[in-house]
């Protein structure tokens, strides 16, 4: 009777499902730079305290709605946690200004070489600091990288610093997340929390008419208000679709991002494609697509989903 009601219903399955919240999730990031450029009157200061401040109420509300404030109280206990939270916070704070300030200056290419840096970062710090094994395919592909970023400095005198720099922060803030017990949300709305005298206190002192949101434009406020759930949003959809796909999926999903600020940053917004970008984007593309393969044949041996990682260590709070 009940499949009588609903004729040519179809039931997508859960990796279905899964690749269409990571993608949405991916997507979201993707297209970040087009809001704060909406924001590009303001100081990139002014907004990482705007989205730090938003992101702490959105993620507070978040918690209380989803119940996890008990797992937000043991982690207020352990005083090592916070520690390792503090730390993270650092890092996400600086790679959110570092980005915010790239959008707003026309470099958003250089933002997205960073983040397409970032997996190959991630095999670079777990082979420096937790002795991983770099399998050959990913030993070529980081070769590759140093090269790209190498004949840039060489060749051109042009050294990348926006790229690396996101991609280095991103990668430790990755690193250090997936040695701490925290969920994601959880894990973000103590980091905000953590920033949150800092953005206050910034929020206070600066002379801006921006920062008091009483002597704003509705428009204005509503663009500084949504910072929280542009911030909280594709994470959601990310830990969701993670637990749903396999990680070889995942990993192809992950260059959405990247991807989508590029044809932005090209085609929206006109950035020149210069010489020296042109030859590092074109070693980091070689790279990636050696990661690809060397993923696809670990991939073959996986039967079925597996554990996501932190959604933080792959892909998150960084954008």
């Amino acid at each position: 009777m009940k499949d009588s009601e609903a004729p040519g219903k179809t039931q997508l399955k859960p990796h279905q499902q899964g690749g269409l919240l990571a993608a949405g999730a991916f997507l979201m990031w993707g297209v970040l730079p087009i809001y704060f450029k909406w924001l590009g009157d303001i100081s990139s200061l002014e907004v990482v305290a705007h989205r730090a401040f938003w992101s702490f109420v959105f993620g507070g509300l978040l918690l209380v709605a989803t119940r996890q404030l008990p797992g937000l109280v043991a982690v207020l206990r352990d005083i090592r946690l916070l520690a390792y939270l503090a730390l993270t916070a650092v890092l996400v704070g600086a790679n959110w200004l570092v980005f915010v300030w790239a959008v707003a200056e026309d470099r958003i290419l250089d933002a997205s070489l960073g983040y397409y840096i970032n997996p190959i970062m991630n095999m670079i710090l777990g082979y420096l600091i937790l002795n991983e094994k770099m399998r050959r395919l990913q030993q070529v592909a980081a070769g590759l990288a140093v090269m790209g970023v190498s004949v840039a400095v060489i060749k051109f005198g042009a050294v990348p610093w926006v790229a690396l720099f996101l991609a280095v922060t991103f990668g430790l803030y990755g690193l250090i997340r997936k040695q701490v017990p925290v969920n994601a949300q959880t894990g973000l709305f103590l980091e905000t929390t953590l920033m949150l005298p800092l953005a206050l206190g910034y929020l206070i002192w600066v002379d801006s008419p921006t920062a008091n949101l009483l002597h704003n434009s509705w428009d204005v406020n509503t663009l500084l208000v949504l910072a929280g759930p542009f911030t909280m949003a594709p994470l959601i959809l990310f830990a969701a679709g993670a637990k749903r796909i396999q990680l070889t999926t995942l990993g192809f999903l992950q260059y959405i991002g990247p991807s989508l600020m590029f044809l932005i940053a090209v085609f929206i917004y006109g950035e020149p494609l210069t010489m020296d970008k042109s030859v590092t984007f074109g070693f980091i593309w070689m790279a990636l697509v050696l990661v690809s393969l060397d993923a696809m044949g670990l991939g073959r041996k996986t039967v079925g989903p597996v554990p996501p990682p932190e959604p933080e260590a792959t892909q998150c709070a960084d954008k």
